[in-house]
């Protein structure tokens, strides 16, 4: 016979040899005075969809599993989708303790949003090892892009299918040893800067630009540097505007910028009240007309990607573009040459701090990520930090 439990408070009291039966034999619970037990409503609803418990009184009446489940849910706290991942990890052979106060390993859940403490298989409340500090999080649910550090999310969807992800904080480093030569003259277009005599290993071994070339072409050593490589080199004195041919190529888009476009028709301004400024042969210039004809073409936004992809390259470690995945940028940890490239390890997408990710748009980064064999990571970026995180799927 099984025993049965009553629920007082916001606790399910268990007599008998209940102390043996459930919480040293299985974790459930904490232990009272002799051998009584404190449940929770969720294991107490565990216990009784297991049949392990008999039945719970609820003012005076005994609830079964379907009744006991109805009541506890309508006290809230998300209580139906938290019940599914309780009972998904328990048939997975993990102990659980809830992040309740007073209940065991509350105290090792410091700084944390997580609903669980889930312990290493074999490991049991309350100084097993843990495997998992769980976050549980229903699928029209917001999660802040600065929370998502360090727990595992437990995502429910609509149809009660279950998807776990590994966070983490993540301090990337790399082992790119080159450093680009000083004083390359660019020209500044519309939304790229080209160098026309770019050394060899700028691209070959610093992986800066795509090279301008075909089966026919009649130049060699042109470099397209996107706005992102040519702010990065010029804020480090290698990139100067080439005066002459910016201000040539400012004043084609004056003429343009009056209304008549070179197919004849209307055209839009690109820049040209910039005109007097993007022509530089001075780094510290060149890098501020790089940067206002980024903010021109992408907002604030570029700023933003700008301080990452310094950062990046910062750490030893080379970002090329990452429009492909759907990301800002895809990563390279350590290049020697173009000519024997590795995969790019990462996929990183620049966010703000303030972000809140729905958990569609994180399943799909991620998803994406790990579909062509890399690790999303997310740079959460304002004027004056930028803090990484690392998103991956698991199976607990």
């Amino acid at each position: 016979m099984q025993p049965d439990g009553e629920l007082r408070g916001d606790g399910v009291h268990v007599g008998g040899d209940a102390r043996q039966r459930f919480y040293d034999s299985g974790g459930y619970g904490r232990p009272l005075g002799g051998n009584a037990i404190s449940l929770t409503p969720l294991e107490a609803a565990h216990l009784l969809f297991r049949g392990d418990l008999g039945a719970v009184t609820v003012g005076g009446e005994a609830l079964g599993f379907e009744a006991f489940f109805v009541h506890a849910a309508a006290a809230g706290d998300r209580f139906a989708v938290r019940f599914l991942v309780y009972s998904d990890l328990r048939d997975r052979g993990f102990y659980l303790s809830p992040t309740r106060e007073g209940w065991p390993g509350h105290n090792r859940l410091a700084g944390t949003n997580a609903d669980f403490i889930v312990y290493e298989r074999g490991a049991s409340p309350p100084d097993g090892d843990v495997a998992h500090r769980l976050r549980v999080v229903g699928e029209r649910e917001s999660i802040p892009a600065a929370e998502i550090d360090g727990t595992t999310l437990a995502i429910v969807d609509e149809e009660s299918d279950l998807t776990y992800f590994e966070t983490r904080t993540a301090d990337p480093t790399g082992e790119t040893d080159y450093g680009p030569p000083t004083d390359l003259p660019g020209v500044l277009l519309e939304d790229r800067v080209v160098v026309w005599d770019a050394p060899t290993d700028l691209y070959d071994r610093g992986f800066y630009g795509r090279p301008l070339s075909g089966r026919a072409a009649t130049i060699d050593g042109a470099l397209q540097l996107s706005l992102l490589e040519a702010a990065f080199l010029a804020e480090r004195g290698a990139l100067r505007l080439d005066e002459t041919l910016a201000l040539a190529g400012a004043a084609g888009d004056a003429e343009r910028s009056d209304g008549v476009g070179t197919d004849g028709t209307g055209g839009g301004a690109s820049g040209a009240d910039e005109a007097d400024d993007e022509g530089s042969d001075d780094a510290e210039g060149a890098a501020d007309a790089i940067r206002r004809r980024g903010r021109a073409v992408e907002g604030d936004r570029f700023d933003r990607r700008l301080r990452v992809y310094a950062d990046l390259r910062e750490r030893a470690i080379v970002p090329k573009t990452g429009f492909k995945f759907g990301a800002d940028f895809r990563t390279y940890l350590h290049v020697e040459t173009v000519e024997d490239l590795p995969h790019s390890e990462h996929l990183v997408r620049v966010i703000e701090p303030d972000h809140a990710f729905v958990p569609r748009e994180l399943s799909l980064d991620v998803r994406l990520a790990g579909g062509v064999r890399k690790r999303m990571v997310f740079a959460l970026t304002d004027a004056s930090s930028i803090d990484y995180r690392s998103v991956a799927r698991i199976t607990p």
